[in-house]
């Protein structure tokens, strides 16, 4: 089960600059569905980075998915010669991108952001109609199933 307040708590009191998106994000935004993971775009500057490990380094963050046993080292370099990671931690599951189809960077999206209180943490989330966006142009059919979702709230909200 993931730990989603303690996830955001982590990185925000690490100073991570990071974009919640995905399922939690549509959450935030009033959605009904569940999700099992922390999905955020944070940005790839280098003080970033380091504050990106330290949030997450007590947390023996592993490759999910992987074999028990192969070798990974969370650091600094490990996130320089990589982008995207999809990660288990003691707190749970989290997806740390450094960009996404139809989105982009954390640059990219940061004009596309609402600030939001999240279990006590304020971060930045991204706004409802560049959720959509973004979960069309990954094409799965659990998002294309959620958009229905977040259009019906963004229809709600202009009422």
């Amino acid at each position: 089960m993931t730990d989603f307040a303690g996830l955001l708590k982590s990185l925000a009191s690490a100073e991570v600059e990071f974009i919640l998106i995905g399922g939690a994000a549509a959450i935030a935004h009033g959605s009904s569905r569940m999700t099992e993971d922390v999905d955020v775009v944070y940005r790839r500057s280098g003080e970033n980075v380091v504050n990106l490990v330290q949030a997450l380094a007590g947390k023996n963050p592993y490759l999910r998915g992987a074999p028990p046993g192969l070798p990974f080292s969370w650091d600094e370099e490990t996130i320089q010669r990589g982008l995207n990671f999809t990660l288990t931690t003691d707190s749970g599951a989290i997806d740390l991108f450094a960009e996404i189809p139809g989105g982009g960077t954390y640059d990219d999206l940061l004009p596309h952001c609402v600030e939001l209180s999240l279990f006590g943490v304020v971060c930045l989330c991204i706004d409802a109609p560049t959720l959509i966006r973004v979960k069309r142009a990954a094409g799965r059919p659990k998002d294309l199933e959620a958009i229905a979702e977040i259009e019906s709230l963004l229809a709600e909200e202009d009422d």
